[in-house]
């Protein structure tokens, strides 16, 4: 693991108007290679984390600093091309583009970026693609995949071009068990082999058992943050969290 943290937030807040406080001073490191799961109670901030790590939504106080580069005060255009070029993404409503089909959509970021897939590039995708079982499913659109299907392109995708940073909103969410398994191998995978790190929110204590540490919110504070516990130990937590909450 890198010495530099890929992902370091100091004293994040974020505020919506006057009323609601989502991250009350976050400060947290995640290291390169590393696959964190954010977990805590509905209202937690957990999404609220996600998003402002990624550049997907601006913070009132405090300072993020994504692969090197402080993110905080970016323009719109250089935020733009940091997510597209650096950073993966697997939303919750997968965010798939209706018009075209499964190799358009895994190709996307690379297609914004004004080129065509580089050899490794290609390679790694035919491998995911095979791996999540989409290979008969290339030419069909969004509104002829299940689900699930969606989701596997989503995370094809977020992947594609071997980003530093995966953020995967709920990954599993739309999947049965054995795919899951597959996807959290697959997201394993790319901190393992690729030295890739991910951040992912969910509220399975299965799928964050897969993952090297826990970071639990509560009220837009981390409340703890765990290595190597089991689901069981998970639900554990979040049973007497969600019990004060």
């Amino acid at each position: 693991m890198n010495a530099e943290p890929i992902i370091h937030l100091e004293s994040v807040t974020k505020r919506y108007g006057r009323a609601v406080t989502a991250l009350d001073g976050v400060s947290l490191d995640i290291g390169a290679g590393e696959f964190t799961a954010i977990m805590g109670p509905s209202g937690s901030g957990k999404s609220t984390l996600m998003h402002v790590a990624a550049g997907l939504d601006s913070v009132t106080d405090g300072r993020i600093v994504v692969d090197g580069t402080d993110i905080t005060h970016l323009q719109d255009r250089e935020l733009t091309e940091l997510r597209r070029r650096r950073i993966g993404f697997v939303f919750q409503s997968f965010n798939l583009v209706p018009t075209l089909d499964v190799a358009e959509n895994v190709r996307l970021p690379i297609i914004l970026d004004g080129r065509r897939p580089s050899v490794e590039e290609q390679q790694r995708i035919d491998a995911l693609i095979a791996r999540l079982g989409l290979g008969d499913r290339l030419r069909h659109r969004p509104n002829e995949l299940s689900g699930g299907q969606q989701q596997r392109v989503a995370i094809a995708r977020a992947l594609a071009t071997r980003p530093s940073v995966v953020f995967a909103d709920e990954p599993t969410g739309a999947l049965d068990t054995r795919t899951s398994r597959d996807v959290l191998g697959i997201l394993r995978d790319a901190t393992r082999s690729e030295g890739q790190s991910v951040v992912m929110v969910t509220h399975d204590p299965m799928a964050a058992a897969a993952a090297d540490r826990i970071v639990f919110l509560s009220d837009g504070r981390i409340r703890d943050d765990r290595t190597g516990l089991t689901a069981s130990e998970i639900s554990e937590i979040m049973l007497g969290m969600e019990s004060v909450a």
